[in-house]
């Protein structure tokens, strides 16, 4: 399969190269133009659903944004393209504007970081430029930062339950794709301490991670080795990363005494073994019973890894039942919990439950004779309205130190030096309330990382986009971040956003 144009500036939807051209026809094509990306809701997985979100995928986006422009042999492309009459769908003087102006060098952006905490309603990134270009940039705009966004805010999840305990990602077997390289980006900027995909892992300057599976313990019973001597055969090659998968025949009975007796055998030769794998069965149970005999055999504090379609309502319930019974059978459940460590794999590079985030890429000004002119769009289900004009969002922090509200405002207003400030429900009237900005912390969450297509912030590395995600989960509400039936954040209008809403719908109604 040939892959010439889906990674370049055609990586994008026929019906944005269409409306681009229209856009020419009109004289409209290079008019500036204002779109904001936001997503309308949350991940709902089925049984249980995120009350928040974790930005990511904005640097993959930044470098094909690099890139991205119409060469010689797109435009040959797009000039074969013929209309249902067999004349040309796209016309020589636009396809002539494209090669001399056809990159994304004029676009400004402006987003919430990555590894940030993002909210729905709140547009995580803002697009600046030429109407046609901007335009073109809608399609791999939300198929890179949807799909990153997507897969961190379940990373955060799984993270969020699994605690102190290591959580591994490896579900590059089950990704889609070439997106399974993004997936372990997003899990690794989510919450994910290590994964096995090696190219991702390495590029992000990670060590990846990864043992064995069951084709070589298989391998060594078809060949009469036995599963001892399978795992002979690993621990002499890793003396020092000797980690064992124990089920393949009989998790207690075979796999457990038989990585013993390896252990052992590292053990008088001066090593220390790492752990064993457990990949099917009652996980809690079998890791508690697995931690006596371990702990019998004078090996308490080797890992033991749990896998096989995790995700962070299975991991809740294997600590809960581990944290009740493990004391039944004398062991200390703090002991027990510090050496488990958590492989999640398909659920998490799927995002299993909710396949997709629905963000979305909306209109919401032109300029018009130097000034922004607000657009907006109406709908029947008054969450489908966006909010017009250019805007600014904020985050508003308690007397606790936890974000209690985000609200948008225009570009012109700054609520930190307002006396009071009146915060709206997006869509419902009747929700109000008024706060005194001096008795809150109040941060602006946009900033500029592309201005007129140079980039003006560095990029960075996998530390600082996982500490973002660490602090601000850490001043979430914990009703906000519980797994099940989470609390609701409140996002808000300022009065002046809330104002121009009404005002625009009341026009459009009137066909003004």
């Amino acid at each position: 399969m040939t892959t010439r144009f889906q990674n370049g500036i055609l990586f994008t939807d026929q019906y944005q190269l269409t409306m681009s051209q229209v856009y020419y026809r009109l004289g409209l094509h290079e008019r500036p133009a204002l779109f904001d990306h936001f997503f309308r809701s949350y991940p709902n997985y089925g049984a249980h659903a995120a009350g928040y979100g974790v930005a990511a995928g904005l640097e993959p986006l930044l470098e094909w944004m690099d890139t991205a422009r119409f060469g010689e042999g797109e435009i040959a492309a797009l000039a074969a393209m013929r209309g249902r009459t067999g004349q040309p769908l796209f016309s020589a003087d636009y396809l002539g504007w494209l090669r001399k102006h056809g990159d994304l060098r004029a676009v400004t952006l402006r987003a919430i970081p990555e590894g940030r905490v993002v909210h729905h309603t709140v547009p995580m990134t803002v697009v600046e430029g030429p109407l046609a270009l901007a335009q073109i940039l809608e399609t791999p705009l939300l198929n890179l930062l949807n799909f990153g966004t997507l897969i961190a805010t379940k990373a955060a999840r799984v993270r969020e339950s699994a605690g102190q305990a290591l959580v591994l990602e490896f579900g590059l077997r089950r990704a889609q794709g070439w997106g399974g390289n993004l997936a372990t980006r997003a899990a690794l900027i989510g919450g994910a301490d290590r994964s096995s995909n090696v190219g991702a892992s390495l590029d992000l300057g990670l060590q990846p991670s990864g043992t064995h599976a069951h084709s070589l313990v298989q391998t060594a019973l078809a060949l009469g080795l036995g599963e001892l001597g399978a795992f002979q055969a690993y621990a002499e090659a890793y003396p020092d990363d000797t980690l064992l998968l124990v089920d393949t025949i009989n998790t207690l009975e075979s796999g457990v005494p038989n990585a013993i007796k390896v252990f052992e055998e590292l053990k008088r030769k001066g090593h220390a073994p790492v752990g064993i794998r457990l990949d099917s069965g009652d996980l809690a149970y079998l890791s508690i019973q697995c931690a006596r005999q371990l702990n019998a055999a004078g090996f308490p504090d080797v890992s033991i890894v749990l896998s096989n379609n995790l995700d962070e309502l299975v991991i809740w319930q294997i600590l809960t039942q581990i944290r009740i019974e493990a004391p039944r059978y004398g062991l200390d459940v703090d002991a027990m919990i510090k050496r488990l460590v958590f492989g999640v794999g398909t659920h998490l590079v799927t995002s299993w439950g909710e396949p997709a985030l629905g963000g979305v890429y909306k209109l919401v000004a032109l300029e018009d004779q130097g000034a922004w002119k607000p657009a907006i769009k109406l709908s029947e289900n008054p969450q489908k309205t966006p909010n017009p004009g250019r805007k600014t969002a904020w985050r508003i922090y308690d007397e606790r130190g936890q974000a209690s509200a985000d609200v948008l405002t225009l570009d012109d207003e700054d609520p930190r030096s307002s006396a009071a400030l009146t915060l709206h429900h997006a869509t419902d009237p009747t929700k109000f309330r008024t706060i005194v900005p001096a008795d809150h912390t109040i941060e602006p969450l946009y900033t500029t990382v592309l201005d007129a297509g140079r980039r003006v912030t560095a990029t960075p590395d996998l530390a600082e986009l996982r500490a973002r995600r660490e602090q601000d989960v850490a001043r979430l509400d914990p009703g906000v971040t519980r797994l099940v039936n989470p609390h609701i954040y409140h996002v808000s209008l300022s009065e002046p956003v809330w104002q121009l809403k009404q005002d625009l719908i009341v026009r459009m109604r009137e066909g003004k």
